[in-house]
C-alpha cells in the first residue's frame, strides 16, 4: 500500500492557508493514536530537562510535533530535520508566517548523516525508524548528538503486528518500511549498543488502539489508494467512526499493554 502519495496530497492540499495548516495539526493530533502517546511520554520527561532546551525532531514530516511543543513549551529551541525538502519548506514557510517562528527552524538532512555532539537535551523520532535500514547508525548518531542525560523518544511499529503484519508470509501495510517493526529486547539491545545507558520500552496499540487505528487510518488509506475521489467522502466517513475512535484511543493511553502493535521507547544516554 502506498502511503506517501496519500501524504503529500493531504499536505498540499492544508498548506493553502495557515488556518488550513492548523486545522491539519489539530485533526493529526486527534487522529493518530501514536501522537497521544508521544504527548504524553513529552509531558512526564519535560520537568526533568530545562526549560530553555534543545530540541531534535529527527523526520518532522509535517512538524505537527514541532508546532505541539513550541505550544506547550515556549522555551524550547526546535530543529526540524527530514529528508523530504518539500515538506522542510512547507513547515519553514508556515512557522514563519506564525509568532512561533522564533522556536522552530527545518532543515533537510539524512538522519544516517546526522552531525553535532553533545547539542540536544532531547530528540523525538515519530515512525521513522521503521523506513531506515542502517537504524544502529542513526541509533549512534542521537546517541552522539545528546546532552549527557539526554533523553530520546520513539514511536515505532512493534514485531507484534507493526505495520499490519501477523505473520511471515504477510507484507507490511505500508510498502515504504523497510521492517515491520521491532521487538523490545531487539531495539533495547541496539539502543544499549549505541552508547544509551538506559531504554524503557512500552507497547502502544493494545486491542483498544488496534481497532482505533483500523477504523482511523487502515480503512481511510485502503479506500482513498482506490480512489481520490473517497477525499470527498472523508468528513462524512469520520462524522461517523471519529467519536469511536476518540474513545478508543483514551483507553489505549491510559491502560499499560502486555502486547501490542506499536512500542514507545524512552531511552536516556
Amino acid at each position: 500500500m502506498q502511503y506517501e502519495p496519500i501524504k503529500r496530497s493531504l499536505g498540499r492540499f492544508f498548506r493553502r492557508s495557515p488556518f488550513l495548516k492548523k486545522i491539519f495539526y489539530l485533526l493529526l493530533d486527534l487522529l493518530l493514536l501514536r501522537s497521544w502517546h508521544v504527548r504524553k511520554a513529552i509531558r512526564s520527561i519535560s520537568p526533568h530537562i530545562p526549560p530553555d532546551s534543545s530540541v531534535l525532531d529527527a523526520g518532522s514530516g509535517f512538524g505537527q510535533y514541532s508546532w505541539r511543543m513550541s505550544s506547550l513549551f515556549p522555551g524550547w529551541k526546535i530543529k526540524g530535520i527530514d529528508i523530504n525538502s518539500e515538506w522542510v519548506a512547507e513547515c519553514n514557510e508556515f512557522f514563519s508566517s506564525t509568532w512561533r517562528s522564533a522556536r522552530a527552524i527545518f532543515e533537510t538532512g539524512d538522519l544516517t548523516q546526522l552531525a553535532g555532539t553533545d547539542a540536544y537535551d532531547l530528540i523525538i523520532t515519530v515512525d521513522v525508524m521503521e523506513h531506515i535500514e542502517d537504524d544502529e547508525k542513526v541509533f549512534s548518531n542521537f546517541c552522539r548528538a545528546l546532552k549527557k542525560d539526554g533523553v530520546l523518544v520513539i514511536s515505532t511499529p512493534s514485531d507484534k503486528g507493526g505495520s499490519d503484519v501477523h505473520g511471515h508470509d504477510e507484507d507490511s501495510f505500508i510498502d515504504e518500511h523497510v521492517r515491520d517493526g521491532y521487538g523490545k529486547d531487539e531495539i533495547t539491545n541496539k539502543l544499549k549498543r549505541a552508547g544509551f545507558s538506559s531504554a524503557d520500552v512500552r507497547y502502544t496499540y493494545g486491542k483498544a488502539g488496534s481497532i482505533s487505528w483500523v477504523l482511523s487510518m487502515k480503512y481511510p488509506v485502503k479506500m482513498i489508494n482506490r480512489s481520490r475521489l473517497f477525499f470527498i467522502l472523508l468528513p462524512f466517513y469520520y462524522l461517523i467512526f471519529f467519536p469511536v475512535s476518540f474513545i478508543l484511543n483514551i483507553i489505549d493511553v491510559s491502560s499499560i499493554h502486555e502486547s501490542g502493535t506499536g512500542l514507545l521507547v524512552t531511552a536516556r544516554k
